[in-house]
């Protein structure tokens, strides 16, 4: 009797466990895209004003700022670039998380506190969050057409014990 207990405490242990890793996988993989694409528009602006040499403090706040605006784009307004419609209940997350680019670009004077750029910026996270959401929205529809595909050739028995092309 202990013994299945513990095998089904074992489970939910290992299963919250995957939960929690696989969310942990999806912010790192916002914070890597997002910072790439904070990063890309600031050499941008360097560029633009003339500048060659980026600040790599600069860097790291961008990357702290996506870091943990991503962990709030996940816990706190549930994944939205990764939702299946945008709607609605989506608009909150979407104007808090650019709102926070926006103040995190200005306090840290990534523009230099140029209203105009600081303004631009917070378009581009717009845009980039709608490039994300469609970026998404078609993986999913390859992933989903890969999983039928795989369905039906399991169904007809091309696929057994999870090797392609051997049958019995």
């Amino acid at each position: 009797m202990r013994n299945k207990k513990k095998v089904k405490s074992g489970n939910k242990i290992m299963k919250r466990f995957k939960s929690y890793l696989n969310l942990e996988i999806v912010i790192d993989y916002k914070t890597c895209v997002y910072f790439f694409s904070i990063w890309f528009f600031y050499c941008v602006y360097l560029l633009c004003m003339g500048v060659r040499c980026a600040d790599i403090l600069y860097m790291f706040e961008m990357m702290a700022a996506a870091y943990v605006i991503s962990y709030v784009q996940v816990y706190a307004f549930h994944n939205f670039d990764e939702a299946s419609q945008l709607g609605k209940k989506d608009v909150p997350g979407i104007i808090f998380c650019t709102a926070l680019y926006i103040g995190a670009s200005y306090g840290f004077a990534w523009f230099d506190r140029n209203f105009k750029t600081t303004l631009l910026f917070g378009v581009y996270i717009l845009f980039i969050y709608y490039v994300m959401y469609l970026v998404n929205k078609i993986k999913r529809a390859i992933d989903t057409e890969n999983l039928n595909k795989m369905l039906a050739e399991f169904k007809k028995g091309e696929i057994c014990n999870g090797e392609q092309g051997k049958h019995n």
